[in-house]
């Protein structure tokens, strides 16, 4: 067990130099930092997001709307550089107060609808298309059972085991075990369930896959924290499989690089406008 003689004090204060990684963005208090507005392009949906997984799970979502023929799931998708602050302009805090990625306005409705937290926006656009969300009263539970199990789970899998796995400033051996245990709980909950169905929620693609693939799949697949080994992906066959069933959806394909800054620049589209952005504006082809 590593030495730790950390005593809390009666009061907390704020120490930003102690804050790691992101010591530059945390903070105790909400609100802007800045004024500047958010930019608004041609199409009624307006996303701010970065590529983060609750950023890819809503343009999956966008992309598998479009796939399906729905030309009204057209949208912008304008980059939120999270690292230098941008989520604390004023633009952008008054469409997500909470100061979060992803955060969507819909210009097709007057006043435009504000709609922030990527669960609600997988649900919003559900609703709005009629897609992706079974009608039937006990298919839509069950999708929405796994919905809300992924966003109380993702903080322990993100927050937790990702931070101090991969970002902490010292390696904490009682905070990697503790959330290690908890990311290889969840995943066996998730491999059992998938077990008996081909998608998360059952026999049916749904937004269920779409929230939990950006976190789940992506770590068993090994795109994220690069702990698919330190986890023992590989004993989650059934993780496995529909992890790289999702993956093979070009719509997948796609929507998982939008608002990208990181890894192989043909898996970077910084911004997307239009479709054919797909073909020319990642960042390999913006460098060459």
């Amino acid at each position: 067990m590593s030495e730790n003689n950390y005593q809390p004090p009666k009061v907390w204060t704020w120490n930003q130099q102690g804050g790691g990684a992101f010591a530059n963005i945390n903070r105790p208090v909400s609100g802007a930092t800045h004024k500047k507005e958010l930019p608004v392009g041609k199409h009624p949906l307006q996303l701010y997001s970065l590529g983060t997984p609750n950023g890819q799970k809503v343009t999956i979502m966008l992309e598998e709307l479009l796939a399906k023929g729905v030309t009204g799931a057209e949208y912008d998708a304008w980059l939120i550089r999270i690292g230098e602050g941008d989520q604390f302009s004023s633009g952008f805090v008054e469409v997500n107060p909470n100061s979060k990625i992803p955060a969507l306005r819909d210009h097709s409705t007057t006043p435009p609808t504000r709609v922030f937290e990527s669960g609600a926006i997988l649900v919003y656009l559900a609703e709005k298309y009629g897609a992706f969300l079974p009608k039937d009263l006990a298919a839509r539970t069950e999708t929405l059972n796994w919905l809300f199990w992924l966003q109380g789970s993702a903080p322990f899998l993100g927050g937790g085991f990702g931070h101090f796995y991969s970002y902490a400033p010292v390696k904490i051996e009682y905070a990697i075990d503790r959330f290690t245990m908890e990311a290889k709980r969840q995943l066996d909950v998730l491999d059992k369930q998938l077990a008996k169905h081909k998608y998360v929620a059952g026999d049916e693609y749904t937004i269920a896959d779409m929230a939990i693939w950006p976190w789940y799949g992506n770590v068993v697949l090994g795109n994220v924290y690069d702990a698919a080994e330190f986890l023992d992906a590989g004993s989650y066959k059934n993780v496995l499989r529909w992890a790289n069933e999702v993956a093979s959806r070009p719509a997948v394909k796609r929507g998982r690089i939008v608002n990208r800054t990181n890894g192989p620049l043909n898996e970077q589209l910084h911004e997307r406008h239009d479709a054919s952005d797909f073909d020319t504006q990642t960042e390999d082809k913006r460098q060459s």
